[in-house]
């Protein structure tokens, strides 16, 4: 495995640390203090591409390279971990139009999402079914040319701030294998039905909403459906293999801020008229930090370059990273 980065790779990790180092970090503090959606991170994220990034130039994007978004999402999570989501949702969200779209269906959503003038969110988790997402109880019943959805979801990332959501709904009401029962639909936030309701306090990465989304009878034309009906949940766990790297990533920005914080700290602390930094047990502390990071880093790389070059068992690669950078996010 490669991992030396292309020119345009190197300009983009740049400019995204550039920006982010002076109008993302100056707003990170108020931004968890508050708990309100940074719009004018997303305004700000919008007018310099970096939306773009998860979408191909096919539809209004810069990039549809794995690799160059984690490395957006890793730069930005370095500064605030709120603001590298905003990023991150909108590939997630998108990913299931990418990934089980039709072109009619790629060329009405994906150009707005990636100009940022509309955002995405993906609708899976429900109160009952979480890790057991073929247990989901919300229906899609079909009714002419629409489908009528009625049922919720929580704890869904961006969920009040979303134009487009993709929501998973059981299509077939007397099968009886639940996997093959689910299906996909491109819903709109203005269609009549949808309704946000409660929006989770949380301990962290507070500005990014999770919120829960109800549905009452929402009609969705049967042109929104994604694929055939009973392939929504072999596209759900697709999309979940796609982005877990996404994931990795803000782990390892966070452990990487994290790191540089405790260097700073260590050099400008001082104890017995010398910088703690010289101290034996802070520099084996200091040392397992990077040591922990650049095996994330390995990790987290390699699971997006899987997924560039459509290599096999790219679900075990993108779980291995996710959850070992994860923990060393914990860690450091």
């Amino acid at each position: 495995m490669d991992f030396g980065l292309n020119d345009e790779q190197r300009q983009i990790r740049e400019m995204v640390h550039d920006i982010c180092l002076e109008r993302v970090e100056p707003r990170a503090a108020s931004i968890d203090e508050s708990g309100e959606f940074p719009w004018d991170i997303k305004d700000l994220f919008a007018k310099h591409d970096i939306l773009a990034i998860p979408f191909t130039p096919d539809y209004g994007g810069v990039s549809g390279n794995a690799v160059t978004l984690i490395l957006a999402v890793e730069e930005i999570s370095k500064f605030c971990a709120t603001s590298s989501l905003i990023l991150s949702v909108q590939s997630l969200g998108s990913l299931p139009i990418w990934l089980g779209g039709n072109e009619a269906q790629k060329r009405k959503y994906l150009p707005p999402l990636a100009r940022g003038e509309q955002l995405a969110a993906f609708a899976l988790t429900e109160p009952g079914s979480g890790s057991d997402a073929a247990g989901m109880r919300t229906r899609a019943i079909k009714r002419g040319d629409s489908y009528v959805i009625n049922g919720s979801k929580t704890f869904i990332t961006g969920g009040s701030v979303a134009d487009t959501i993709v929501v998973f709904a059981r299509t077939d009401q007397n099968g009886d294998a639940p996997a093959r029962d689910i299906s996909a639909f491109i819903v709109e936030k203005t269609m009549p039905g949808f309704k946000v309701g409660k929006v989770e306090k949380k301990m962290g990465i507070r500005g990014s909403p999770t919120a829960q989304l109800f549905f009452e009878d929402l009609a969705v034309p049967a042109a929104n459906r994604l694929g055939h009906e009973g392939e929504g949940f072999k596209l759900a766990m697709r999309v979940l293999d796609h982005s877990r790297p996404g994931i990795a990533a803000q782990a390892l920005g966070i452990a990487e801020g994290a790191f540089d914080l405790a260097r700073r700290y260590a050099r400008d602390r001082r104890q017995f008229g010398k910088p703690i930094m010289e101290f034996q047990g802070i520099q084996f502390m200091l040392a397992d930090m990077a040591t922990q990071i650049e095996a994330a880093r390995d990790l987290t790389y390699a699971a997006a370059d899987a997924l560039d070059r459509r290599l096999p068992d790219t679900n075990l690669s993108s779980a291995i990273a996710k959850v070992f950078a994860s923990d060393t996010a914990m860690r450091v």
